[in-house]
């Protein structure tokens, strides 16, 4: 059977600039979550994660901000054939920040200008844009996967990149949506989402020899969803968010008794939260161990995806769950199995689901192979 394989990644975040770096960081329950008193951002303090360090390089740091940490991150990845690569950029807001900089006139400003930069850079000619809420990242999975499997290419990069900026916090700040402490997903004293940021890269491919790389995570399915409840809150019965969950499961041919963890979205908003319990418990989930990785990343928005993503499948390759940073006391009026201390035990199979603003729903399935 032709599988879509996950054969090569990077983490750029406030955790680590490799994916073993950040991973370590989360075994260890670090969080790079702190308050951020800058007027650059906010004239309040608030809680968010950001990126220290500079580039190295004086090939990167010519670029702004955002594709400096994109390309820190794709370099580290693996050489592609340019003829049957497609680049895929998922991000919710690109290079907003040039417009409180006054640069509203520079190319870039555009999401297709940012995607054929990035490509032209590793050597491909082929790009895309994926830009929907936060299911930005889980989708150009998807995405990907379908056009390697309809033979379109071989390979494919997806690149996951946003960066905390003014109009980005003061857009959540308007919402309400901050919390003045770190963040707590699925507790019952939840206040609301840190912001943070990541550019996070993966390779998927269709033919790993081609590549010299051993496979071991596939992406075996994925479904999306919209639950058209409203343009900034999710839909008040989970049930789009599991219609998306059952396409992913029926296009692995698996169900949901073979589901050995969930990688939530677990923003750690009141409604996100209630709305993802819901959705689990109308498909069977309930008592499938969950995490959520917001309270060690912040919300990376655009590269939320990618990034827990990657993180999930060193859990599989590690038969490790993760648990849920801030969480104490249940706080969803439906029960789910919230991952609370670090626990070895054999794992095959996890589902990752994502949703965002506009009542956009995302789930895919990774699952690990030994051979």
């Amino acid at each position: 059977m032709k599988r879509v394989w996950m054969v090569a990644d990077c983490i750029v975040s406030p955790l680590g600039w490799t994916t073993a770096e950040n991973y370590k960081n989360l075994r260890a329950g670090r969080t790079g979550i702190r308050q951020i008193n800058d007027a650059s951002f906010s004239k309040d303090p608030f809680y968010g994660a950001l990126i220290e360090g500079v580039s190295s390089t004086e090939e990167v740091s010519r670029f702004e901000y955002l594709c400096q940490r994109a390309l820190q991150s794709l370099m580290q990845t693996v050489a592609l054939p340019p003829t049957r690569t497609v680049f895929i950029l998922s991000t919710t807001k690109g290079n907003i920040s040039f417009l409180e900089e006054g640069r509203a006139d520079h190319p870039r400003i555009h999401l297709h200008a940012v995607a054929k930069m990035l490509a032209a850079q590793i050597g491909l000619t082929n790009y895309r844009v994926v830009s929907n809420a936060c299911i930005s990242g889980v989708m150009a999975a998807i995405v990907a996967k379908r056009l390697l499997l309809a033979g379109q290419y071989d390979h494919a990069v997806v690149l996951g990149a946003d960066a905390v900026s003014r109009f980005v916090v003061s857009g959540f700040q308007s919402l309400q949506a901050l919390t003045p402490e770190v963040c707590r997903p699925f507790d019952a004293a939840r206040k609301g989402i840190n912001l943070g940021e990541s550019a996070a890269a993966m390779v998927l491919t269709v033919n790993p020899d081609a590549l010299g790389a051993k496979p071991v995570i596939s992406i075996e399915g994925g479904g999306l969803s919209n639950d058209a409840n409203h343009i900034s809150g999710p839909s008040r019965t989970g049930e789009e968010l599991g219609y998306a969950i059952r396409q992913a499961l029926e296009e692995s041919n698996l169900t949901e008794n073979d589901i050995d963890f969930i990688s939530a979205h677990g923003t750690a908003t009141l409604y996100n939260d209630e709305m993802e319990a819901k959705a689990f418990n109308r498909t069977g989930l309930e008592n499938t161990p969950l995490n959520s990785l917001k309270g060690y990343f912040g919300h990376t928005l655009g590269a939320a995806g990618v990034v827990e993503m990657i993180m999930s499948a060193e859990s599989l390759k590690h038969d490790e769950l993760l648990p849920t940073r801030g969480f104490e006391t249940p706080g969803t009026s439906q029960a789910v199995n919230v991952i609370q201390t670090l626990e070895q035990r054999p794992l095959k199979t996890c589902l990752k689901t994502a949703s965002g603003f506009g009542g956009c729903n995302a789930a895919i399935i990774l699952q690990e192979h030994n051979f």
